[in-house]
């Protein structure tokens, strides 16, 4: 619990104010109780896919990393990374943490202000639009949407008078639409007596809490007006704590005049947080709902291929390659966790075949041929985008083609994109005999690209290939992690170090340009020239313009060294197999009253401070590190910037860099592995640079089909003004509308809109990414959202379940329970809602089977007298969740139907409710 708590205290540290704020001997935050929460439910999840696959979930330690690969199982051997696992728990803890930036005003957001139907409808169309994004295995947008909930539905415990009433548990109805919010105190009703001092502890009327009336305290940041008699949020920021009633209700902060209140609010918003994710779980599944905490085999595999006519034998080799990965490492940790496919021809692209299946695979990409075309060019950037924002972050896209792109006007948008997602894209050029050779200008558009994503831009001839492919092989696999990464453009002679440690397995060094020669060296002072294609320190191959250097397995850690000779471009670029990584996202501070850290989707501005934020991770969680450096560096030159970093503990680094470099950089972070002892390097693969340019925008809701979306965004410079160009672009090619231009001026933000308007037959729970970039001359900078979009919602209520009969004699001696069977029959009905989806067993060891399809369905379950409790769930197409629950423990002593409803009633979601005709 510790590591993953870690991040939590990363951004709790960071954040200083967050609602839930650590003062007065208090560690509370939003943060804390979503990752203790997350934490319970996935190791709950764990378990229980444990069990259904016949192993024991039992971790070596409790670091990420173990809890990973504990709940993978023993089978898949190998190192598993949790870099998704952490990744994933950022985006929910930032996004949580941004409800006080971008909705800081907004009383439902907060509860503030009794506005407790409004908050209600924020969290039911939040976990909706969550359940559909998992049905579509959206699992980013998911997670963005399930922070924002959170936070809501947490401070609901907070900014209420719940724990004042006496409740003890978490409010359902804040959850379930169809249940009603009653007994709300009304606008004229006073709730509160004067609290002159601020700190009054329990400063609500009598009369409203001998009532049972619900109340949540005004909040005024910019005035001090509230209704005659009303409660007041409380703190510095709250205008209206200084107008009678004085004081506040908050339960942010534990003071030595709210301990008790504030302690009970934590306890029911984290066991209300635990209700919320167990709703969701239990409607997307076990495996989805660890995909969508990126719980998966680390790898992606994702192929962008053209299909023009000259092609077929680039499909040929793609599509071996494909076979290969499947073949060779099923049952392996390096097993791909989803395959993603993407033609593209001209003019056509997509569409898009996303599958965890390997089968799947095999018989999609069995099916391309390769026809059509005949210009050159191709519509490969198209096919890149679609591949960049379907597949998941930190993706692996590899994309074969003989023929440049004609649509290079969205070669900027592929770099928003690639920085946004920290993919890396990796090309295999070949030459065509029915079409005209690529040129080297062509060739350098798909080279920019690979390197601003980390990947490799590899040109070979078609005949080449298969030999240029075995690169795929290495780069698909768990765990991977860049060691270094450095250009030279112009080409020059120069000598590259790198580090390294004990822990790293399967290193390979790759160089990619023409006329060049290199020599390795090894701590020990034992080299090898580029010409021994075989010698002591590794094997060299080389196709087209790749070698491919493979570290022998007894390499010696400590520092090498890579010296090349060459005056034409090339690339080096050192990877590895490791558990030891890092992840990062540049952070900008916001103010407010729970002030934070958000993240910067495009590029920092150029000329302030900037600051990132670097969980690391290690092999026995991040106690096993030692952080020493965190730099930026230039990947053209030796030029770096060493970063102040500040240690937040359990693995979470704050750096902190006064100016950044010019040009292009990474992240280098360096320090030591205290298992062994030895000192390691690991190196973002994302290029990234800065600009004078920043765009601000923020999705508030999703969007219905048929319906214009307005989203406002402001643009500003603190470089020259004048008239800035405005492009924006979304993946589905939904008609928008946005200013062509903004005349900008230095140092002020310009406001405007942009429209975007799905069709009316969107299906519910598809995933919008848009990119908005503003430019002049060179200058330009971008932000990339996502929107999801929602059918709006009129079934809110969960599928029902009426037991017909139980049958069972059980011995009371439970010895004996095995020679006995008991047997239950139900009917389960959607009645007027959308339709039953899915209905499972989620708890028992016996046997579930349909006697009667249709609505109502009838179903059967049997089981021996061992398993005496019996969970059936039942999901409908909108991810509404009923449960029907029998226990036959006690039954001598109470009939089995009583007993059967009065569990029912009394468990999360009750589903004996009256359906309104």
């Amino acid at each position: 619990m510790t590591s993953l708590l870690g991040l939590a205290v990363l951004a709790v540290t960071l954040s200083g104010s967050l609602a839930f704020v650590p003062i007065g001997g208090g560690a509370s935050t939003h943060v804390s109780i979503t990752g203790a929460a997350l934490l319970q439910k996935v190791q709950e999840t764990c378990k229980a896919v444990a069990n259904d696959n016949g192993y024991d979930f039992n971790p070596t330690g409790n670091s990420p990393e173990e809890i990973v690969q504990a709940c993978l199982g023993p089978t898949a051997t190998g190192d598993v990374s949790g870099a998704k696992f952490h990744s994933a728990l950022q985006e929910i803890y930032m996004q949580n943490g941004l409800v006080d930036r971008d909705f800081v005003n907004s009383a439902p957001h907060h509860f503030n202000s009794e506005a407790f139907l409004e908050g209600r409808g924020l969290i039911t169309e939040g976990v909706l639009a969550i359940k559909a994004n998992v049905r579509n295995e959206n699992f980013q947008a998911a997670r963005l949407a399930l922070g924002k909930v959170l936070h809501t539905l947490q401070d609901f415990y907070s900014h209420s008078n719940w724990v004042e009433l006496g409740h003890k548990e978490p409010y359902l109805n804040l959850i379930r639409q169809d249940l009603p919010i009653e007994n709300i105190a009304d606008m004229n009703t006073p709730t509160c007596r004067d609290c002159a001092s601020g700190s009054c502890g329990n400063p609500i009327l009598s009369n409203i809490l001998n009532e049972g009336k619900l109340t949540s305290g005004y909040m005024g940041l910019f005035s001090d007006k509230k209704p005659s008699g009303k409660c007041s949020h409380g703190g510095l920021s709250d205008l209206t704590s200084l107008v009678v009633p004085r004081g506040g209700i908050h339960k942010d902060e534990r003071r030595p005049d709210n301990k008790e209140y504030h302690d009970t609010a934590v306890k029911i918003a984290t066991a209300a947080t635990l209700q919320l994710l167990e709703d969701i779980r239990l409607a997307a599944g076990n495996n989805d709902f660890l995909r969508m905490l990126g719980i998966a085999r680390s790898s992606v595999v994702c192929f962008v291929i053209d299909t023009t006519g000259s092609m077929s034998d680039d499909i040929e080799e793609a599509r071996k390659v494909v076979y290969e990965i499947i073949d060779s490492k099923k049952g392996t940790q390096d097993e791909p966790s989803e395959y993603i496919l993407v033609p593209f021809n001209d003019p056509a692209f997509g569409p898009v075949t996303k599958t965890s299946n390997p089968e799947i695979m095999k018989q999609e990409i069995s099916k391309l041929s390769a026809n059509g075309g005949g210009d050159h060019p191709e519509m490969c950037y198209s096919g890149i985008q679609l591949a960049l924002t379907t597949a998941p972050s930190y993706s692996n896209i590899y994309v074969f083609t003989d023929a440049s792109a004609k649509d290079a006007n969205l070669k900027d948008t592929l770099v928003a994109l690639i920085r946004a997602t920290k993919s890396t894209v990796n090309f295999f050029m070949t030459g065509s005999s029915r079409r005209r050779r690529s040129t080297g200008g062509e060739f350098n558009d798909y080279k920019d690209l690979a390197l601003a994503s980390g990947g490799q831009a590899i040109q070979v001839t078609k005949g080449e290939l298969p030999q240029a492919t075995p690169i795929i092989l290495d780069t698909s696999t768990s765990a991977l992690v860049t060691i270094l990464q450095q250009e030279r453009n112009p080409g020059k002679p120069d000598t590259f170090s790198f580090s390294v440690d004990d822990s790293l397995k399967n290193i390979t060094i790759y160089i990619t340009g023409t006329s060049l020669s290199f020599t390795l060296t090894n701590p020990a002072g034992v080299t090898q020239s580029s010409s021994q294609t075989s010698g002591a320190l590794a094997t060299i191959k080389t196709v087209g313009n790749l070698w491919r250097s493979s570290l022998n397995a007894d390499r010696t850690a400590g520092i090498w060294q890579i010296s090349i000779t060459s005056t034409s471009p090339y690339t080096v670029k050192v990877t590895g197999q490791s558990t030891i990584a890092f992840i990062y996202d540049f952070v900008e501070k916001f103010e407010g009253p729970h002030a934070g850290y958000a993240v910067l989707t495009g590029r920092p501005q150029e000329g302030q401070p900037t600051n990132l934020m670097l969980p690391v991770m290690g092999r026995e969680g991040p106690s096993s590190l030692k952080i020493k450096q965190v730099s930026l560096i230039s990947v053209s030159s030796s030029g770096s910037t060493n970063a102040t970093i500040s240690d937040m503990g359990n693995g979470g680094i704050l750096a902190t860099v006064p100016n950044l470099p010019g040009g292009e950089f990474v992240i280098l972070l360096t320090g030591t592995d205290t298992v062994s002892n030895t000192e390691f390097q690991r190196q973002s693969t994302t290029l990234m640079s800065i600009s004078k340019v920043n765009i601000q925008a923020t999705v508030s809701n999703s969007v219905e089909p048929g319906k214009q979306f307005t989203l406002p965004f402001s643009v500003f410079t603190n470089g020259p003004g004048g008239q800035y160009k405005i492009n924006a672009r979304n993946d589905r090619n939904f008609p928008m509308n946005f200013p062509q231009s903004l005349n900008l001026t230095p140092g002020k933000y310009t406001n405007a809109t942009l429209t975007i308007t799905p069709p009316a037959g969107t299906a519910s729970g598809t995933d919008v990414t848009l990119t908005i970039d503003a430019s002049l001359g060179s200058d330009s900078n971008y932000v990339v959202l996502r929107l999801s979009v929602l059918e709006k919602i009129t079934d809110f209520y969960p599928p029902m379940c009426k037991i017909i009969s139980i049958q069972e004699d059980c011995p009371r001696d439970e010895s004996q329970c095995h020679s006995s069977v008991w047997e239950l029959t139900a009917n389960l009905t959607d009645g007027n809602g959308t339709g039953i989806e899915s209905v499972s067993l989620q708890k028992g060891q016996g046997t579930l089977s349909q006697l009667i399809h249709g609505d109502p369905a009838q179903y059967r379950y049997n089981a021996t007298c061992c398993s005496q409790v019996v969970w059936i769930v039942a999901v409908d197409k909108i991810g509404n969740v009923g449960k029907c629950v029998h226990s036959i423990e006690h039954s001598a002593s109470a009939p089995a139907e009583k007993l059967s409803v009065l569990l029912m009633l009394s468990l999360l979601f009750s589903v004996f409710i009256v359906r309104p005709n």
